[in-house]
């Protein structure tokens, strides 16, 4: 993978954690800036093992599925890139059971952000997967989806109460199409060789 593909999969992936953040940040009545860092810096750790992991599932199922691996990073993405864009297109909550809205302790509140943090990591698992078939370097590509997700959601929870929740599902949709995109190229580039 070139630096600029992993950089546009990096933002793309941290896309679901930011509209996360922007909806958690929404509900932050009086927001720090070191609680926003600290669940910038769970989002990032979290999105930066789950493609490890994806990774050496991949790795091990290379031999029996190497003929095929350019359909299936393609389908994979397109997969992922469609549930995002469909995440993103999906209306809102109107109210604010989804969030804490100060009503519940730290500690509750923190496991809530750690189960969303895992759940919006699931599909850099599954394009972890396909790295595997891509040969890429996966400690760079998750060092960068790590990085890019602790940006993105630090930022999303300070913006969340300026850009309420209008801003996190554009996120996901952009997220998604760069999936697409991502896969699309894969698989033309291998098709041509």
């Amino acid at each position: 993978m070139t630096p600029t593909s992993t950089l546009l999969l990096a933002f793309s992936l941290s896309s679901d954690a930011f509209a996360a953040s922007v909806s958690k940040g929404a509900c932050v009545r009086r927001l720090r800036f070191v609680v926003a860092l600290q669940t910038g810096l769970l989002f990032g750790l979290v999105e930066a093992t789950t493609p490890i992991i994806g990774w050496l599932l991949g790795t091990s199922a290379y031999d029996t599925i190497a003929h095929w691996d350019h359909w299936i990073i393609f389908f994979l993405l397109l997969a992922l890139g469609g549930k995002m864009i469909h995440s993103g297109l999906a209306p809102a909550p109107k109210d604010c059971a989804s969030c804490d809205c100060g009503t519940t302790s730290d500690r509750t509140r923190w496991w809530l952000i750690i189960a969303t943090a895992i759940t919006t990591s699931l599909d850099a698992m599954a394009v972890g997967v396909g790295l595997a078939f891509m040969n890429a370097n996966i400690w760079v590509t998750a060092l960068a989806i790590g990085g890019a997700t602790t940006l993105m959601a630090t930022l999303g929870m300070l913006l969340g109460r300026r850009l309420g929740k209008t801003v996190g599902p554009r996120a996901e949709i952009i997220g998604g199409l760069v999936l697409i995109a991502i896969g699309a190229t894969t698989l033309y580039h291998h098709l041509l060789a």
